[in-house]
Order: C-alpha cells, then sequence, then structure tokens
C-alpha cells in the first residue's frame, strides 16, 4: 500500500468513530474493512431484518446490498427513505446494470468490482456531504433568525 493510501485511511479512520452503519447484506464479513477502520456496524442478512434493526436503532448511514432475496435493496432503500429521509444510502451491486429506478432512494452507489477501499471512500463521503448539509442549515436558519430579530 502506498503511503497516499495509508494516510487517507488514516484520515478516514479518524472521521469514522462514533458512526454507526446499518449493513444489509447476504454476507456482512464482507464489509469488515468499515468495522476495521472505526464504523460500529448494526448487521442483517436480509431486507426484513434489516427494515427491524432500522425502526429500532439510530444509524448515521446504510450500506445494502442490491441482491437480497425476496426483497431487493432498492425496496429496502425506499422504505427507509419513506421514515428517515435524511439517512445516507450506499448501495452495493455486483454490476452497474440495474433497473431505472433502483437508485431513486440511493445516495451512492458501488460497484463490487470497485473493491473495499472504494466502498470505505463512498461511505465516508456520503456522510461528510450529510454532516455538512446539517450544519449548513443550521448555519443558514441561525442566521435567517438573526435577521429576523435585527429587523
Amino acid at each position: 500500500m502506498n503511503r497516499f493510501v495509508e494516510n487517507v485511511l488514516i484520515y478516514i479512520a479518524g472521521m469514522a468513530t462514533a458512526s454507526t452503519l446499518l449493513c444489509i447484506h447476504r454476507d456482512p464479513a464482507q464489509l469488515s474493512l468499515l468495522k476495521e477502520n472505526g464504523y460500529e456496524l448494526a448487521t442483517a442478512t436480509n431486507g426484513s431484518e434489516g427494515l427491524l434493526l432500522f425502526m429500532s436503532q439510530p444509524v448515521d448511514a446504510v450500506v445494502i446490498e442490491y441482491h437480497l432475496g425476496l426483497l431487493d435493496g432498492a425496496t429496502i432503500a425506499d422504505e427507509i427513505k419513506q421514515v428517515r429521509p435524511e439517512v445516507p444510502i450506499v448501495m452495493l451491486a455486483d454490476h452497474m446494470e440495474l433497473p431505472a429506478d433502483a437508485l431513486n432512494s440511493v445516495d451512492a452507489l458501488v460497484v463490487k468490482s470497485d473493491g473495499p477501499y472504494f466502498l470505505l471512500a463512498t461511505v465516508h463521503f456520503v456522510l461528510s456531504v450529510k454532516a455538512t448539509q446539517r450544519n449548513n442549515g443550521k448555519l443558514k436558519s441561525q442566521t435567517q433568525a438573526h435577521l429576523l430579530r435585527a429587523i
């Protein structure tokens, strides 16, 4: 591993602390790099189990496999976004050829052939973007409130 990749992983590991990911995957052990880099994982091996976990505990993001069996990942992502639209969802797929509506409720797509480090970077990215959006929204609302008081 080159020095740049090592530094990126150190940076991401520092950012991952205290983030909980719901991982809905047929083989959650394949997502061990996320845990190794500081993320807390709540795992489910099918969509129904994943939805139960999602409803029973707070999570910062969801990593979901598209091919789950009875309920595909897109259906589960739709359900999650109806309940908590602010939670970022990263979908894992075997290939890019998915139905047109498969990504409607997904924030990012990672093809498994991209490798685990690309998944790690994508999870970090969607969490960072959501945090920035939340902070900008708070700042904007605070600024508007301050301006209203000044008038």
